[in-house]
């Protein structure tokens, strides 16, 4: 991914995350879902579970893996915007969590995707 800037490297990384997601089983409900606090990457469910998806992705390990770069206050931020989907679509008695995917692109090496579920 040499050439791409942040912001496409990051869209690729969300693409990479959501096709996954989709192959696992999920259902996509939001992409990109904003408000005054933040950004929630994906939300999707699986089964009768809601999930928050923050994809992070990375060219290397230089500054730590993409799952290091979730901060606490990124996680409460995260929680927020996680609130104010629910408060405006509902929660439907789902059961709710937070996953994390990260994403290394590494060179000409395949993506290497890792999905870290119940991350906080």
């Amino acid at each position: 991914m040499k050439g791409y800037s942040r912001s496409q490297l990051g869209q690729a990384g969300e693409d990479m995350a959501e096709a996954y997601l989709q192959e696992q089983g999920y259902e996509i409900l939001a992409r990109n879902f904003r408000t005054r606090h933040g950004e929630i990457d994906r939300i999707v469910r699986q089964g009768s579970t809601l999930v928050f998806v923050e994809v992070k992705t990375r060219r290397s390990l230089t500054h730590g893996t993409p799952t290091e770069a979730i901060t606490v206050q990124k996680r409460q931020k995260l929680r927020q915007t996680a609130l104010a989907y629910l408060q405006e679509h509902g929660g439907n008695g789902e059961i709710l969590r937070f996953d994390v995917i990260s994403i290394l692109l590494q060179n000409a090496e395949p993506p290497k995707i890792e999905h870290l579920q119940n991350a906080f």
